[in-house]
């Protein structure tokens, strides 16, 4: 009898409320829910009509009556009413039926200002939270990786998301030295848009140039370079156009974005207390977040930095994995996330 009545209570929540993606961690069930972030709403109005896939679908594709936006940019809320009614629809896809509201441990990036963590934590709370906890996405990250961040010894994460990249050491439980730059997929993206616009006067959009990054796109040279057809709107013309594109183009394109986290990351190492930096000529980097699926970077960040670099095992589900680790250890958690509170 007791079971039957187990699942009417809460389960607490972990968010990894990304620009690109957001994923959802329930307590003792893992990750259950992963969708874009995005939402399609009746244009002029504040009405929402999907969430999630089924929103993203329509991106560069809907009516003049329906809009689909992405309410988060550069890892922060753009716009806290459209946030948080996304985030309603996630949260209740996965707590129905519930007595009791969720804790939630929602992931912000380590740069913002305390008007924006104030901004998550109310779009959290008037989704259905009741009590709102944040954690840093470079610590969430590195949990969620399985460093062993309480430990009194350097850890190294490098966590390039769709809007923003974190680059942190950690030890004992705390950062003891940060970068959040406002780069990242995104950026990747619309660099791509810009080269093929610059160079071969070919409009395409932002789902076509993030076909390409994951296709062709590198950011080391590789032992075999790779191709691909492009379609897209000739500039000129007007009429639909296909194009071959090669990596090595779209490498060049990716220089400027990947310069500004390498020069982000050496930054880091000059901070670092050197007992620290001692203990990473060992350790390593760790390089997480869907930035660390493209080809090569793990090598580019090893020639720059003359340290061992690891891609993360799972690198698009580390901070949420991160927040559910925190969520099992709930006497830790207030620890953890006391940097995070406003």
């Amino acid at each position: 009898m007791l079971d039957q009545f187990k699942g009417l209570f809460s389960n607490d929540i972990g968010v990894d409320l990304g620009t690109a993606n957001s994923l959802v961690y329930v307590r003792d069930r893992g990750i259950v829910l992963r969708e874009p972030s995005v939402v399609a709403m009746e244009a002029g109005t504040k009405g929402v009509l999907a969430v999630g896939e089924e929103a993203r679908r329509m991106l560069g594709r809907t009516p003049s009556s329906i809009v689909a936006i992405r309410p988060m940019k550069d890892g922060v809320i753009a716009d806290i009413e459209i946030t948080e009614a996304m985030l309603r629809k996630f949260i209740q896809k996965v707590h129905y039926r519930k007595l009791i509201s969720p804790r939630i441990v929602v992931a912000v990036p380590s740069g913002i200002t305390g008007v924006e963590k104030r901004a998550v934590k109310d779009a959290a709370s008037h989704a259905g939270g009741r009590e709102v906890y944040l954690i840093e996405q470079p610590m969430a990250s590195a949990i969620g990786c399985g460093l062993p961040v309480v430990e009194p010894a350097g850890n190294m994460i490098v966590d390039i998301g769709g809007g923003t990249c974190e680059i942190a050491v950690i030890s004992l439980s705390g950062i003891v030295v940060a970068k959040s730059l406002r780069v990242g997929g995104d950026q990747f993206d619309e660099t791509i848009v810009a080269q093929l616009k610059r160079a071969h006067n070919l409009m395409i959009g932002e789902r076509t140039a993030e076909e390409i990054k994951f296709r062709i796109g590198s950011a080391h040279a590789m032992d075999e370079e790779l191709n691909m057809d492009v379609k897209g709107r000739d500039m000129n013309s007007g009429l639909p156009r296909t194009l071959s594109v090669n990596s090595v183009e779209i490498r060049e394109a990716l220089r400027e974005p990947l310069e500004k986290i390498l020069s982000s990351i050496r930054d880091t190492l000059d901070q670092c207390p050197p007992e620290l930096s001692s203990d990473l000529i060992d350790r390593g980097i760790v390089v997480a977040g869907g930035g660390a699926l493209l080809r090569g970077i793990d090598r580019l960040i090893m020639e720059e930095t003359e340290l061992p670099v690891h891609v993360a095992d799972s690198p698009l589900t580390a901070v949420a994995e991160g927040t559910g680790r925190v969520l099992q250890e709930m006497h830790i958690l207030k620890r953890i996330t006391s940097s995070g509170q406003s």
